[in-house]
């Protein structure tokens, strides 16, 4: 099973950006999207896959959140 996971766009820097995962961040290569800083996206792999809306990142975000609190 793969995983893709949301997170926000911090700063960008070429091909890269600094993503930020509810609190962690992490660097992501954003290459394969048209991404901006502000911008919500899905991570896979090291890879920004895929633009998501800002409502739907968020619930996305709040449901990982109850997994990870419920373990």
């Amino acid at each position: 099973m793969c995983l893709g996971i949301p997170g926000k766009v911090v700063s960008i820097k070429g091909d890269h950006a600094l993503i930020d995962y509810g609190g962690v961040t992490r660097e992501a290569n954003i290459s394969l999207v048209d991404a901006k800083e502000g911008d919500y996206v899905i991570v896979h792999a090291g890879f920004a896959i895929e633009i998501l809306d800002k409502e739907e990142a968020e619930k996305t975000i709040e449901l990982w959140k109850e997994l990870i609190s419920s373990k």
